[in-house]
């Protein structure tokens, strides 16, 4: 690569956020160089345990011990990493971090980082989170409202695929939806009950899930969900949307893109005199090979707690603290989505019934709590939702202990009865003092500061958590569900893997970090477009929101780039 090009624009990262970043800003014509810090993979042919079985690992997919000690935080997660992902998952002893208080960050360093491995759940926010913090005197004001964004998200969700039904919900607002995919008897007898049961508005729907649910030549070089469930593996048939099977190749096929993997971006370049940046620094991975790149714009993609920390490392004299930290905002007003809690039963009947494939999808109940007069709860602020399913259990509970012979051989081939389950994802409020900053004296391989987490969950979490149980179990008791558990996990901020703030948009510059263009203030041709913006949090999934919000910042910076503001 030759460092004296001046590129119109460079991306960093190549996750959810960058891969939209890359394919606007080059479909507008814009040159883009994109760098991402782990190493290429290339949809399909890098997917290499894309067909496994757990068969085919010595410990049937478990980690050994010398493994577990490797990804001892990102295990903390529960489900992952396993022997067939675990490629897609940092190495913590490689990669790092200090906690001053717990803080649980997930991470996948590749092409592509973490929409390969994400949940694809897509929610839209409404103006009830867009206004809450205002409304409520808490942090600052959103300089945005529904309105803004609602194209975005009508061009996002028509890009990737969202299957989904409508609801006319005036806190889940409505979208561009692919055929829903289907509930199962026992999740349609859940949702039946609800109608009956509760009058509070409460119901229950199947997710919004960004996967392609019916034959069509609507998104190329992809096809239709084949209701495999090994997403999270690389999904060959693009079946579900990641960066490598979408955004990517749309912006490689406008021949204006350059993609360097294996680059660590630790700086923004910002020149005193120009007052504006221009360009990055890179440590390249293999060689340890220290390069600038230039470019006119730069986007921030690198995922929330990751730009913070490049923000925090761009020193300069008009930013002695980081670019865009003259009032101490970076790094500040952290949040995260507090789950790992909810409710499960046994439920009887339906042994005459199964279901067909394994659908990478679960049932979703919007929340319910805290919208007007009629639902407020006592106690806390905000709200939360369920994700849940419902599937006949392992064959194994149908066993009796002393089972063998003819009876053994018989029972195994049958399934067992039916179980459901949910787990609550709860909105986490934006304090001042939850704060990441980089470590006075801890270094990683690359002599770069590690990031040190100073964030929890305060009284308004705990409190809505009583809430999340006593509601789970309600519903399912209401259900007639027999044997309702409710459950409690230990978990922290970050287990969520919705981690946001740190670089929060706001109207002033002294309180928060960017405009409503995603703009550093002061800094007008440095965008910030992954989880770092958010001011809050909601209680959805939040991915759908950093896509619109990207979209939308990047044909804006397109349209002051062809106005020649960044020249």
């Amino acid at each position: 690569m030759n460092e004296n090009v001046v590129y119109d624009a460079i991306v960093v990262g190549t996750g959810i956020t960058g891969g939209w970043a890359a394919k606007e800003l080059c479909e507008n014509g814009l040159k883009t160089l994109v760098l991402e810090r782990g190493p290429m993979v290339n949809h399909v042919q890098d997917y290499k345990t894309m067909n496994d079985d757990s068969w085919d690992y010595p410990l049937k997919g478990e980690l050994s011990r010398s493994d577990k000690e490797k990804y001892h935080k990102q295990l903390r997660v529960g489900w992952a990493p396993r022997e067939d992902v675990k490629h897609f998952f940092v190495n913590d002893l490689e990669h790092p971090y200090q906690e001053t208080k717990r803080f649980d960050w997930i991470r996948g360093y590749q092409v592509g980082g973490r929409s390969l491995t994400w949940g694809r759940q897509s929610y839209r926010w409404s103006d009830i989170d867009f206004e809450a913090n205002k409304k409520e005197g808490i942090a600052v004001d959103w300089p945005v409202r529904y309105r803004d964004i609602a194209p975005w998200y009508d061009k996002v969700e028509s890009y990737i695929g969202v299957s989904g039904e409508n609801l006319g919900l005036k806190q889940l607002p409505d979208g561009q939806f692919l055929p829903p995919m289907d509930l199962n008897c026992v999740e349609k007898e859940f949702q039946q009950s609800m109608k009956t049961e509760f009058q509070d508005g409460r119901l229950l729907t199947i997710g919004r899930a960004a996967h392609i649910t019916k034959d069509t030549t609507d998104f190329t070089g992809r096809g239709p969900c084949q209701y495999r469930n090994r997403c999270w593996r690389g999904c060959p048939f693009g079946g579900y949307f990641s960066s490598n099977s979408s955004t990517l190749p749309a912006a490689e096929r406008t021949g204006n893109l350059t993609l360097r993997p294996n680059s660590i971006v630790y700086e923004v370049i910002y020149d005193d005199d120009q007052k504006k940046a221009t360009g990055v620094k890179i440590i390249d991975a293999e060689t340890n090979e220290k390069i600038e790149f230039k470019s006119r714009i730069v986007f921030l993609c690198a995922s929330a707690m990751a730009s913070v920390g490049i923000l925090l490392q761009s020193k300069s004299k008009a930013f002695p603290n980081g670019l865009g930290n003259n009032y101490d905002e970076v790094g500040r007003n952290l949040m995260d989505h507090h789950y790992q809690l909810g409710a499960s039963a046994k439920v009887e009947g339906h042994l005459d019934k199964y279901y067909k494939g394994r659908r990478p999808n679960g049932f979703y109940i919007p929340r319910f709590v805290n919208l007007d007069e009629k639902t407020k709860r006592n106690g806390f602020l905000r709200g939360f939702g369920y994700q849940g399913g419902a599937n006949r259990t392992h064959w194994s509970e149908m066993v009796a202990e002393m089972g063998y012979g003819k009876a053994l051989k018989e029972a195994i081939l049958k399934p067992g009865g039916w179980e459901i389950g949910m787990t609550g994802f709860g909105e986490m409020l934006p304090y001042h003092d939850n704060r990441v900053t980089l470590s006075k004296d801890k270094k990683d391989q690359w002599g770069l500061p590690q990031l040190d987490f100073d964030v929890e969950f305060k009284e308004n979490e705990q409190n809505m958590r009583e809430v999340i149980k006593e509601e789970a179990v309600a519903m399912l008791k209401a259900a007639g569900f027999k044997d309702v558990k409710p459950y409690d996990r230990e978990t922290g901020p970050g287990l969520g893997i919705h981690e946001m703030g740190g670089a929060r948009m706001g109207h002033n510059p002294k309180t928060s970090v960017l405009n409503k263009h995603n703009q550093v203030h002061g800094v007008p041709n440095v965008y910030v477009t992954d989880g770092a913006f958010m001011t809050s949090a909601s209680c959805v999934n939040p991915s759908l929101t950093y896509m619109a919000f990207t979209a939308r910042a990047a044909n804006h910076a397109v349209k002051q780039f062809k106005q020649h503001k960044f020249s």
